[in-house]
């Protein structure tokens, strides 16, 4: 929560539950005092998070979209949130939680225009405006 409160303007963390004394139930088992759930807001909309353990984890089946409204927005979420670069492809990503994100312009639709947009588009990891623009 504090990461992705780093990253992204008007966010904070709301609050914080942690795991209740081990001895209380076996599936409490040597999580004392760390984090069960949190709600924390990125850039005005609010987020409720909760650890689910190590047998659910992340995957490409859902995505959070962060439109921006130009090249550098762009640059600065893909800077701060890409960690894994053989996973990066037309304006997706993924962070070091092995969350997946859209990282594209707020006018995106606009600009694919046709074709050549489109294979632009697809050769493209992080997606550089300019390249969509001139792509014609």
């Amino acid at each position: 929560m504090e990461f992705y409160c780093s990253v992204f303007p008007d966010s904070r963390v709301l609050s914080i539950e942690r795991y209740p004394d081990e001895s209380l139930d076996e599936h409490f088992k040597g999580m004392s005092g760390k984090v069960l759930t949190g709600r924390f807001v990125l850039d005005g909309t609010e987020f409720i998070c909760l650890d689910g353990g190590p047998v659910f984890t992340f995957n490409e089946a859902i995505s959070l979209t962060v439109e921006c409204a130009d090249q550098a927005e762009i640059d600065r979420y893909w800077s701060n949130l890409s960690a894994s670069p053989e996973h990066e492809q037309c304006g997706w990503l993924k962070d070091r939680f092995g969350v997946s994100w859209q990282i594209v312009p707020a006018n995106l639709g606009e600009l694919m225009t046709g074709p050549a947009q489109t294979r632009a588009l697809m050769r493209m990891k992080k997606i550089v405006i300019d390249d969509l623009v001139n792509a014609a």
